[in-house]
């Protein structure tokens, strides 16, 4: 009877690991499809929707590839200061995005990387 009672034991420890990953996981997610639909009204219009800026409005402003090592090589701290700061013909939006939204944007960004 003892025997039956540890692998139970050890049986449901598994399974509350896994749920707890499980719900863990979930928001991952909802996050990224919430930093996809931030991307598409915010910055899509300019650096288009796969991040390239080969948009009207991202050829005449000479916008980089998202995707680049030039971009990518940039700290989160540094792609966070520009999309809450804006920069150069950017504008800012850290009064119209919460800190949230600006951090899911900037892994958002990171998803453009060359592979």
């Amino acid at each position: 009877m003892r025997k039956t009672n540890s692998w139970i034991e050890r049986m449901m420890i598994v399974a509350a690991v896994l749920a707890t990953i499980a719900f863990l996981s979930t928001p991952a997610r909802a996050d990224t499809a919430a930093a996809e639909a931030t991307y598409k009204a915010k910055c899509a219009a300019c650096h288009g929707p796969d991040g390239k800026g080969e948009t009207t409005i991202g050829k005449v402003n000479k916008i980089r590839d998202l995707g680049s090592a030039d971009v990518q090589k940039q700290s989160d701290a540094d792609l966070t200061a520009i999309i809450t700061n804006g920069k150069g013909k950017m504008p800012a939006y850290g009064k119209s995005l919460k800190p949230d939204q600006v951090k899911d944007l900037v892994t958002y960004v990171r998803s453009f990387a060359k592979k």
